[in-house]
């Protein structure tokens, strides 16, 4: 310690610091270590564990650095990532882990040994989500307000646990380490929200921060109705403007809600009123659907006058198939779309032999590129047989070359952006009675889908819409 003493008086006389010699000889320097990094000593205080998420802040599709820090070495850890959804919902997820020999665990490069997931999945804590036990069934995980985040809480505790061996939503439990915060946002800052009700055109219009003219997309989901504008929203933080269209179960659609109200004049207005904003570069649209959306992207291609440069088929059909759409809740039970344990699917319905001829899209008249992307777990549309009819029509007009497939094992009806919950199963409708969709998927290859789709969507959209 006199050694320690020594030196620091030495440095602080070098740098002109004038101190009292009391201070100078105190045996705690803690402050000298805040002024002269340089200075070392020995302590018999350790730091407390740390658990860093870096950015804090980042749009849904980007990738989170989580590391926990000062920590026993080879100890067991637990990472768990817990929220609270829009609805109020709990949502959480749990990784196990044992640190390195340097008391570090770091989830970008190490493995988990259970818990939600195994091996090593950086995103894991996020893509894992599931409703807590104490949660409502049937749950799935949908952004409704996009001008918020998730706000998404991670806590590093000691041991293996997780929600079912021991309850720790009390967050003062003995064992809780560390914590940190991360929000997940579908827009950035000055991404712009264009609420859109003109000439009878419901849907959100999102718009890229920076000077236009730019590039754009028509996002249609599927029969599930509303106004879904998360997809969107992204969209246009990457710089293309998006807008999202709805067309079924939305209140300012003239018409019950259970039926769908609109026609081609319908689609072609929404079309021609993005080609006419002044924001808009009019001839680089694109058209992207999932469900059934990808029935009405496609007839918009071929059937209805407008030119789009590409368009993204997500799991649909290739026709509208009889008595649906006009389907009522009611109707469900009556035309037997139920699985053997009672849960919703039109994948009998979807397959292209079920679909008559004059209610199929005619592919023959495609002029643009068609990404087809396809889950091979899809429980809920007939998926693979439609893009396996696609394809060969396409090839027997001699336009193979406008036919692109993404085929992705263990994926599910809901191929959505990256690291967004799976919901294998989920509430269709209550009334008139309580009735599940199944969509399929599996948790790890489902998100290694979503990741992969989503990057090669950009791609194909900046190709064809920017070259």
């Amino acid at each position: 310690m006199l050694k320690a003493h020594s030196s620091v008086t030495a440095l602080l006389r070098y740098t002109g610091i004038s101190i009292p010699d009391k201070v100078a000889t105190c045996r705690n320097i803690t402050c000298m270590q805040h002024l002269f990094g340089a200075v070392r000593w020995r302590s018999k205080f350790t730091a407390a564990p740390l658990l860093t998420a870096q950015p804090a802040r980042a749009l849904i599709d980007e990738q989170i650095a989580i590391q926990g820090r000062f920590l026993p070495p080879h100890w067991p850890v637990t990472v768990r990532a817990h929220m609270h959804s829009e609805e109020g919902d709990l949502w959480e997820a749990f990784s196990h882990y044992k640190t390195n020999e340097n008391g570090v665990v770091n989830l970008t490069t190490d493995h988990s040994v259970g818990g939600s997931y195994v091996g090593c999945e950086p995103m894991g804590l996020f893509w894992a989500l599931q409703p807590a036990p104490s949660a409502r069934e049937g749950l799935r995980l949908r952004k409704k307000d996009v001008e918020t985040p998730y706000v998404v809480q991670l806590s590093l505790w000691e041991g293996h646990v997780s929600s079912s061996k021991r309850p720790i939503e009390d967050e003062q439990t003995a064992g809780r380490l560390a914590a940190s915060t991360v929000e997940r946002w579908y827009m950035t800052p000055h991404t712009r929200r264009v609420e859109i009700r003109q000439n009878g055109i419901v849907g959100t219009l999102f718009l890229p921060s920076g000077p236009g003219p730019f590039p754009a997309m028509v996002d249609l989901w599927g029969m599930g109705g509303g106004l879904n504008e998360y997809r969107s929203a992204l969209f246009a933080s990457k710089g293309i403007a998006s807008l999202s269209l709805a067309y079924f179960g939305h209140k300012d659609i003239p018409g019950p809600l259970d039926e769908l109200n609109v026609g081609d004049d319908y689609f072609r207005s929404a079309y021609n009123l993005l080609q006419d904003h002044p924001e808009v570069c009019g001839e680089r649209i694109g058209l992207i659907g999932l469900s059934y959306g990808v029935y009405l992207v496609l007839r918009m291609a071929t059937h209805i006058g407008v030119k789009p440069m590409c368009v993204i088929g997500i799991n649909g059909p290739l026709g509208s198939y009889d008595k649906f759409p006009g389907i009522k809740s009611g109707d469900v039970v009556n035309y037997q779309m139920l699985d053997e344990h009672g849960n919703f699917s039109l994948r009998h319905f979807t397959m292209p032999s079920m679909i008559p001829k004059e209610n199929q899209i005619k592919f023959e008249m495609l002029e643009c590129p068609l990404l087809c992307i396809v889950g091979e777990d899809d429980y809920n549309c007939a998926s693979m047989e439609t893009a396996n009819e696609i394809e060969e029509i396409l090839r027997a007009a001699g336009k193979a070359q406008l036919f692109t497939r993404l085929s992705y094992p263990g994926a599910g009806h809901l191929i959505e952006p990256p690291y967004s919950p799976n919901a294998r199963v989920s509430l269709w409708t209550v009334k008139p009675k309580k009735i599940n969709a199944i969509w399929g998927g599996h948790p790890a290859p489902h998100a290694a889908a979503q990741e992969d789709a989503w990057k090669k969507m950009l791609d194909f959209i900046e190709y064809n819409l920017r070259k």
